[in-house]
C-alpha cells in the first residue's frame, strides 16, 4: 500500500522512495547522483523532480556523512575554532585545524560558481544527451587519474594548494554526469594521494558545499512549484539510509581496488541513456 503523499507533489511516495534509494546509493561513488536522479525518471516516465529536490535530498547523504565521519569532524571544528582565536589560520601546526581551513578554502569556488550561473545550472545543463556526454567524457579522467596517480599521500598531508585545486574539480559538478566525488575523487589522486585518502578527503569536502545548497534550496519545496514537502522528506531518509551504507562499502572497496568499475559503468550508461535520448525514446 503506497504511502500517502500531498496531492500538490509532483511525484509519488513510490517514487520519491526509488529516487531516495538512487541518490543514496550514488552520491559518494564516482558515477554522479545528479545524473541518475535526472535518467532515472525519464527511464520510467516521471516527471523530472529538479534541481531543488536534487539538492534538498541530499541533506540526507550530508547527514550520513556527518555520523560517519562524526569523530573526526569534531576534531576538526575543535581545532578550527581554536585556529582562530590564536590567528594561527591554515598555517596552524595542528593537523585538523588545517583541514578546517582547506575544508573552507575548498568550499568557495564551488559557492561562487554556484551563485553565479544558478540559472544556467537549473535549467540549462539538465538535458540527458548533456549529461550522457558528461558522464562518458569524465570516464576518462577517472581513468588517467587512477592510471597515473601515483597514490603516496596520505589525508594528514593535504595542503592549501590540494584544497584549491580539488575545490574547483568540485565546482565541476555542477554539472549533472560529471560526479561531485569523481571528480574530487580524481584530481586527489592527480595531486598524489591514495584512493582511501582522496575519497576520505572528497565526502569531508562535500559537507559545507552540499548543506549550504540544500539549505538555499529548502525554500522552494512545497511552494507549490515542483516537489512536495511528503515526498522530500521520504527520499531524504531513504537518502540517508543507503548512503550510509554507500560510503562504508566505498571505503573499504578502494583500499583494495581501482577505479575500473566504475568508469566501465559510466561509459556503458552514458552510452545507453544518449542513444535513447537521441532516438527520441527518453526526453
Amino acid at each position: 500500500m503506497p504511502l500517502p503523499v500531498a496531492a500538490s507533489d509532483a511525484i509519488s511516495a513510490f517514487e520519491a522512495i526509488v529516487l531516495g534509494i538512487v541518490q543514496g546509493l550514488t552520491e559518494f561513488l564516482p558515477i554522479s547522483s545528479s545524473a541518475h536522479v535526472r535518467i532515472v525518471p525519464a527511464l520510467f516516465g516521471w516527471p523530472d523532480p529538479g534541481t531543488a529536490f536534487t539538492a534538498v535530498i541530499q541533506l540526507g547523504t550530508m547527514a550520513a556523512v556527518l555520523i560517519y565521519f562524526r569523530r573526526d569532524l569534531l576534531y576538526i571544528v575543535r581545532a578550527f575554532l581554536g585556529s582562530v582565536g590564536d590567528r594561527s589560520y591554515w598555517r596552524s601546526p595542528d593537523v585538523d585545524a588545517r583541514t578546517g581551513w582547506y575544508l573552507i578554502i575548498g568550499t568557495i569556488p564551488i559557492a561562487v560558481i554556484g551563485l553565479v550561473l544558478k540559472d544556467t545550472i537549473e535549467t540549462g545543463v539538465r538535458s540527458l544527451e548533456l549529461i550522457a556526454v558528461m558522464l562518458m567524457l569524465f570516464s576518462a579522467v577517472l581513468w588517467q587519474a587512477d592510471r597515473i596517480g601515483s597514490r603516496t599521500r596520505e589525508l594528514e598531508q593535504v595542503d592549501r594548494r590540494d584544497a584549491i585545486v580539488i575545490g574547483f574539480a568540485q565546482a565541476l559538478a555542477l554539472i549533472p554526469g560529471v560526479s561531485r566525488s569523481g571528480a574530487t575523487i580524481s584530481f586527489g589522486l592527480f595531486q598524489g594521494f591514495t584512493r582511501e585518502a582522496a575519497a576520505r578527503f572528497s565526502f569531508l569536502l562535500s559537507v559545507p558545499a552540499v548543506v549550504l545548497s540544500g539549505l538555499f534550496e529548502l525554500r522552494k519545496i512545497g511552494d507549490g512549484t515542483g516537489v512536495g514537502a511528503g515526498a522530500t522528506l521520504i527520499a531524504t531518509l531513504f537518502a540517508f539510509i543507503f548512503g550510509y551504507a554507500s560510503i562504508a562499502w566505498l571505503l573499504g572497496y578502494l583500499r583494495t581496488h581501482s577505479l575500473g568499475i566504475f568508469i566501465r559503468y559510466r561509459l556503458a550508461l552514458g552510452a545507453f541513456v544518449l542513444v535513447l535520448a537521441l532516438a527520441g525514446a527518453i526526453s
